[in-house]
């Protein structure tokens, strides 16, 4: 990376190639950060002891409001950065911080700080407050006495550890002295019903704590500019036009038949002023299938063009189980109020503590109309839809550069159907999209992932595991790379069950090796020998060139399912570096935090 070539520069060369070491990686918080301080440094007279004393003073005033969010998906940002305007717009001096770029070292000086954190899996915290859970979590922690503060979770209900990363945070906090201010927020799918008030009460209580007098005593230096609205978005979504459906995998004939049903979709994006780096997902607002609406309302004897209201709105009970109600996705509330409804003494022991591992692998492998088939219950309309969770959007990783395919946008689509006794399955947002027809319009938005964005500088090597739909990022990153002339070296590591039938985009792969788009393509087909064949079994095989890949600068990028291979890959990591590094497991994960921090080990799990 060198400096840009419009901009005259003042700096010597010896500071241009520091200046580039330290914004390598960064993402635009970091940068934006950075253009911050130095904006700062800069109004101190150019010093940096004159500078630092400014931060430390107002951080033992306690005049200012820290906001940190630790977001997977997305959804802890936006409402993160909706209270912290809402707090600037009242004249607090507020900082927001995504958790990897909180400074720990700051916590023990902190004195009104607001979390707003998800849980991912199995109780895991997202990738980018690892480190900051582990901080709070550890012996390292200080006491935090002179603390007040309030934790917003988020996470879904149909695992069985519910919000436990906000849990585990708010207990801590409070285990170190902290003073919790008000009650934790745990926000399941319908976010808004809990963060709405919990915003509300945060953003009183800053005023009430900062006293909106004492906030023009601070100069706050804008990190970040104001961005102009976007036309279309999460809540306002384009309604794009499908130009391409193509399967994937291949339906042969006797052993090499494919069991998976993966779709290449494309939609177009004309007129929608949508943009995308590659990282970014891609959201969808799904329908419920007609066939499994219909038999919720068979199942029930309810009429589906009864009228519902609910929250104010209207609507057919038809049309909310179609595109306002959750029905794929089963969770624990919905288990307990149909246990009620059904009196059913099976369902209720379900429920009991001691049976979680029984009730996850219900919420797991069981759809809405599985429980209402199997327990007899009575419901109303009116109770069914408000029992049900609102429908959410479906994120999908972006497989495509818009500087190769221009006003489109690719994806690629597991598509989720099965058959039960009780009848076929499907996933809502999965089929929806498998089973459009060329010229169908989908409501659709951008959800930009910060986080997992290819390294500046071109020269940069990266290394992509990602095997299954794992791989789609993937594919936009390598034409990314090819679109900008990147010199760095690209090795992908990809693998499905079978060779013959499961090769995603294979032709394309083929062709980037020999062009030189792709310098390396590791492959693992489970299933094409007697014993498993997976990427991790790759990445321990290929041990001393990842080290020495690592080693040598190389961006490191996950991209797949978080249930077992993430795990399974952070582990063959670890042993890589233990073994070619000389270094203890400890050590090793030091080794990898490091790059997190760097922003050369970044993980898209889902």
């Amino acid at each position: 990376m060198s400096a840009p070539a419009l901009l005259a520069t003042p700096l010597p060369a010896d500071r241009l190639d520091s200046l580039a070491r330290l914004t390598d990686g960064l993402d635009k918080d970091s940068l934006w950060w950075l253009s911050g301080y130095a904006a700062g440094l800069a109004r101190a007279g150019g010093g940096l002891a004159a500078a630092a004393q400014a931060p430390l003073a107002e951080t033992r005033s306690g005049e200012r409001l820290s906001i940190v969010y630790g977001s997977q998906t997305g959804n802890a940002k936006r409402l993160a950065e909706q209270l912290a305007g809402q707090a600037e717009a009242a004249g607090l001096n507020v900082r927001l911080l995504r958790a990897d770029a909180y400074p720990t070292r700051e916590l023990k000086n902190e004195r009104l700080l607001y979390l707003v954190v998800s849980t991912q899996g199995d109780g895991d915290p997202p990738d980018d407050a690892r480190g900051l859970v582990e901080f709070i979590a550890g012996k390292r922690a200080p006491e935090l006495k002179q603390l007040g503060y309030a934790v917003l979770g988020l996470g879904d209900s149909s695992y069985p550890q519910f919000c436990a990363i906000g849990l585990k945070l708010d207990a801590r906090l409070a285990e170190l002295g902290a003073n919790r201010l008000f009650a934790r927020g745990d926000a399941d799918l319908d976010i808004e019903t809990v963060a709405a008030p919990w915003l509300q009460q945060a953003l009183a209580q800053a005023k009430e704590t900062l006293k909106p007098a004492a906030a023009h005593l601070a100069t706050v230096t804008p990190l970040r500019p104001l961005p102009s609205a976007p036309t279309h978005h999460r809540d306002a979504p384009f309604a794009a036009e499908l130009i391409g459906n193509q399967r994937l995998t291949q339906a042969v004939a006797g052993r090499y038949r494919s069991d998976k049903d993966v779709r290449h979709i494309e939609l177009s994006l004309e007129g929608s002023g949508l943009h995308y780096q590659p990282g970014d997902a891609l959201g969808l607002w799904p329908r419920n299938p007609a066939p499994l609406v219909e038999a919720v309302l068979q199942t029930l004897d309810l009429d589906g063009d009864a009228a519902v209201v609910h929250a104010g709105q209207e609507l057919p009970l038809r049309q909310w189980l179609s595109e306002k109600r959750e029905l794929t996705k089963l969770a624990r509330p919905f288990v307990a109020s149909h246990a009620a409804h059904a009196r059913s003494d099976e369902l209720n022991r379900l429920l009991a503590p001691d049976q979680s591992a029984a009730l996850a692998e219900l919420l797991a492998g069981s759809q809405v109309i599985d429980l209402l088939q199997r327990y007899d219950g009575h419901w109303s309309a009116d109770e069914l839809v408000a029992a049900l969770r609102p429908l959410t959007p479906r994120l999908y990783s972006i497989a495509s550069s818009q500087k190769l395919v221009g006003d489109e946008v690719h994806l690629t689509v597991a598509h989720l159907q099965y058959e039960t006794a009780a009848g076929t399955r499907w996933g809502a947002a999965s089929h929806q999209l498998a089973s459009a027809a060329e010229g169908e319009r989908l409501p659709v938005f951008v959800e930009h992932n910060e986080r997992f964005r290819l390294p500046a500088d071109g020269a940069r090597d990266v290394i992509m595991i990602g095997p299954g739909t794992g791989v789609a990022p993937f594919r936009g990153f390598v034409q990314e790379r090819a679109a900008d002339g990147a010199g760095g070296r690209n090795w992908l590591l990809f693998g499905n069950p079978h060779f013959r039938t499961d090769f995603l985009y294979q032709t394309e792969w083929q062709a980037a090796l020999k062009s030189g788009q792709l310098h390396r393509l590791d492959l693992a087909f489970s299933r094409d020998q007697s014993h498993k064949v997976y990427v991790q079994h790759r990445l321990r095989e290929r041990s001393r060139e990842l080290y020495d890949w690592l080693q040598n600068g190389a961006h490191l990028y996950v991209c797949g399912d978080a249930t077992r291979m993430a795990k399974d890959v952070h582990a063959a990591l670890l042993a890589a570096i233990a073994e070619h590094g000389g270094k203890s497991a400890e050590d090793a994960e030091d080794y990898l935090n490091q790059l997190q921090q760097q922003g050369r080990y970044a993980r898209d799990v889902y």
